[in-house]
């Protein structure tokens, strides 16, 4: 079986502990790392199996592991994805807006390369991007719109310089437009579902993101569009929110969960 390290014990990093104890992931949780070594207690707690809560992330990529699944946040990928990768270990990244650093992306990438690893980007919040990378040569023009309660994007960088109130807002707002790669630094844990989608298509300067602030929604939506010589392209998710993170869609959790699931399965492989 795959042995598995966590690093981030939050409400994603829990979620995917679970599934692998309850064996809905054939792997094994070996050893788990985060900040809040309170969080780590909590999360260990929780599991039959318990794995060893270990100081820092140089300390858990350098155990027998298979992978590290990081759950935690951008600074944690910059920080940690290099040396992950160099102690030979594959990595799940969910804090894909690190990626949209052009120096942190190439570092990561020439480490797979000389390492001979591999880095797996779930698709988190959002559908078809199989199809936006079958046709991401022929894309014209790729955008998304992204519409969530007020409450789930308080804390975002964006509002550190902005004269917006979320607690103010009582009806539908469009609270920002731009490029991915400026929707991710702005809203770290908000959007990186942009990120993905930019590095499957056109690249974070020319796609496109619209954030919605509407108090009168339950859920996540994010409506996509891509355009090109191959045709048109639309998608809309719906997502709720996870009941224990606000921030994040229950889809991205279910979703990391897929992709290592497939990681550790020898089955058959269905789509691009």
């Amino acid at each position: 079986m795959k042995r598995i390290g966590l690093l981030g014990c939050g409400a994603m990093g829990t979620q995917i502990a679970l599934a692998i104890d309850s064996g809905k992931i054939p792997a094994i949780l070996t050893h788990v790392f985060d900040e809040s070594k309170e969080k780590s207690a909590l999360l260990v707690e929780k599991l039959k199996n318990k794995p060893e809560i270990v100081e820092n992330t140089h300390l858990l990529s350098l155990n027998p592991i298979d992978i590290v699944v990081e759950a935690a946040s951008q600074d944690a990928v910059r920080d940690a994805g290099l040396s992950i990768l160099q102690n030979k270990k594959d990595l799940l990244i969910m804090s894909v807006g690190a990626l949209l650093d052009e120096s942190i992306y190439d570092i990561l990438s020439d480490a797979c390369k000389d390492f001979k690893k591999t880095i797996y980007l779930p698709s988190g919040a959002i559908a078809g991007l199989d199809g936006i990378k079958s046709v991401k040569d022929e894309l014209e023009s790729l955008s998304i719109t992204t519409t969530k309660h007020p409450r789930s994007l308080k804390g975002a960088k964006f509002f550190e310089n902005s004269d917006i109130n979320l607690d103010e807002i009582n009806l539908s707002t469009v609270i920002f437009e731009g490029t991915a790669k400026e929707a991710v630094s702005l809203f770290p844990a908000n959007i990186n579902v942009a990120a993905l989608l930019s590095l499957s298509g056109i690249g974070s300067e020319k796609t496109k993101v619209k954030i919605i602030a509407d108090p009168n929604t339950d859920k996540n939506t994010h409506h996509i569009e891509a355009e090109g010589k191959f045709g048109k392209m639309t998608f809309t998710i719906e997502n709720y929110p996870d009941e224990n993170n606000p921030k994040t869609s229950r889809l991205a959790i279910l979703s990391a969960i897929e992709t290592l699931r497939k990681y550790c399965s020898d089955d058959i492989q269905i789509g691009t």
